[in-house]
C-alpha cells in the first residue's frame, strides 16, 4: 500500500485535474466571442446598419439591425455555416474542438493515473508518476494552442464575414471595423491550462521529495568508510 503523503499528493492531483475537466467541459458548451461590424448596403456605401455574431464552438447567432433589413435576428450552427462559407475559418476551428477534445482525454488519463496510484505502488513506467508528467503537459500545451488558433480565427481570418455575407446573399453588403470580444468560454481555457500545469506540478513535488529521501538513506552506506564496508 502507498504511504499516506505518497495518496495525498496523488489524490489532490487526480482532484485538480477532475475540475480542469469540469471547467472545460462548461467551456465548451457557452458562449466563446462576440463579434460586431459596421453594415452598409454595396450600392449606397451609408454605413448605418450593425451586425452582431455571437459564437459558441457548435451553435452561434447573427443579430442585424439595418443590414441590409431593419433587422433580423437568425440562429445557426456553425459548424455547416462554415463548410459553406470558407475553407480556412473551417479547418482552425475544426482544429479548435479537435484539440479541446484531446485535452479532454489526456486530463481523463492523468486523472485515472493518479487514482491508480492513490491506491497501488506501481513500477516507474507510464502508470507512475512519468504518465501524469506526459498527459498533463500534453494538455497544457494543447490548451495554449487553443487559445493561440481560436483568436487568429476570429480576428485575422474573414469568418465574420462570410458568415454574415451567407445570410445577406440576396443582398450584398459591406462590412467594416470589427471588434471582437472574447466571451466566458474562452476565458475558462485559461484556468483549465493553470490546473493542469498544477496537477503536474503536484506529482513532481511528491517525485522530487521521494528522490531526495532515497537519496539521503542511501548516502550513509556511501559515506562509510571501506573497512566498514567489507567487515
Amino acid at each position: 500500500m502507498p504511504s499516506t503523503k505518497k495518496t495525498l499528493f496523488f489524490m489532490s492531483s487526480a482532484l485538480v485535474s477532475a475540475i480542469s475537466v469540469g471547467l472545460l467541459g462548461f467551456s465548451m458548451s457557452t458562449q466563446w466571442v462576440t463579434m460586431t461590424m459596421e453594415c452598409a448596403r454595396s450600392e449606397s456605401g451609408f454605413f448605418n446598419g450593425t451586425a452582431e455574431i455571437r459564437l459558441d464552438l457548435f451553435d452561434g447567432n447573427l443579430d442585424r439591425a439595418f443590414c441590409p433589413s431593419f433587422g433580423a435576428d437568425d440562429d445557426f450552427q456553425v459548424f455547416p455555416q462554415l463548410i459553406e462559407t470558407g475553407t480556412v475559418p473551417l479547418v482552425l476551428h475544426a482544429l479548435v474542438v479537435c484539440l479541446l477534445c484531446l485535452c479532454l482525454l489526456f486530463s481523463a488519463g492523468s486523472i485515472l493515473i493518479s487514482l491508480y496510484n492513490s491506491v497501488s505502488n506501481p513500477y516507474e513506467t507510464y502508470m507512475g508518476p512519468i504518465g501524469i508528467y506526459t498527459s498533463s503537459s500534453i494538455s497544457t500545451c494543447l490548451s495554449v494552442l487553443v487559445l493561440i488558433i481560436y483568436v487568429l480565427n476570429v480576428n485575422v481570418t474573414s469568418m465574420a464575414e462570410d458568415l454574415v455575407g451567407k445570410f445577406t446573399e440576396d443582398t450584398p453588403v459591406d462590412l467594416r471595423n470589427k471588434t471582437t470580444e472574447m466571451s466566458v468560454g474562452y476565458y475558462l481555457v485559461i484556468p483549465y491550462t493553470v490546473l493542469s500545469l498544477l496537477a503536474l506540478v503536484l506529482i513532481y513535488m511528491y517525485d522530487h521529495a521521494a528522490y531526495t529521501q532515497r537519496k539521503e538513506q542511501q548516502r550513509p552506506t556511501e559515506d562509510a568508510p571501506k573497512e566498514i564496508m567489507m567487515y
